[in-house]
């Protein structure tokens, strides 16, 4: 039985960077298919598809933020692309718009939520259709990040 074998796992043993690109890859998917299903006016399928693309996006958020202070706490360092790689200067491009635009994910998912719970129709669309782009920008870059750090090598340094 695979139980024991987690409840004996450590934090180190949790493989975060391809759980957390799964997660990223798995949230761009929903918000693919939530839009796909809000422009053919299948409302219930948009809001399953938006509910699980925050889902995964949450679980993302958590897992990242447990990865990167369990490697503070024990010294651990960040892990970097390598200098001498020749996709470096395309690897950094990539990453300061994804961080960038990361930090302006959360409070663009959370005003656009409230404004369909609210039911403010004409507001949430207002802002829907600058936290979707975005937002799948954020989800689907997080997922070739770790592609280019993989290929590189940056995990196993």
């Amino acid at each position: 039985m695979m139980l024991p074998a987690l409840v004996a796992m450590s934090l180190a043993d949790f493989p975060f960077p391809p759980v957390n690109a799964s997660l990223n890859a798995a949230s761009a998917v929903f918000l693919v298919i939530a839009l796909i299903c809000i422009k053919n006016r299948f409302v219930r399928g948009h809001v399953i598809f938006i509910l699980s693309a925050v889902t995964t996006s949450t679980v993302f958020l958590g897992f990242y933020i447990t990865f990167h202070t369990y490697r503070a706490m024990h010294g651990i360092a960040v892990t970097r692309f390598p200098a001498t790689n020749t996709l470096r200067p395309i690897y950094q491009a990539i990453l300061i718009t994804h961080t960038i635009l990361a930090v302006a994910t959360l409070p663009l998912v959370i005003i656009t939520l409230l404004r369909a719970y609210r039911k403010q129709w004409i507001r949430h669309r207002k802002i829907a259709v600058w936290t979707f782009p975005i937002w799948l920008y954020v989800s689907v870059t997080g997922v070739i990040i770790y592609w280019m750090l993989s290929a590189a090598g940056a995990y196993h340094a």
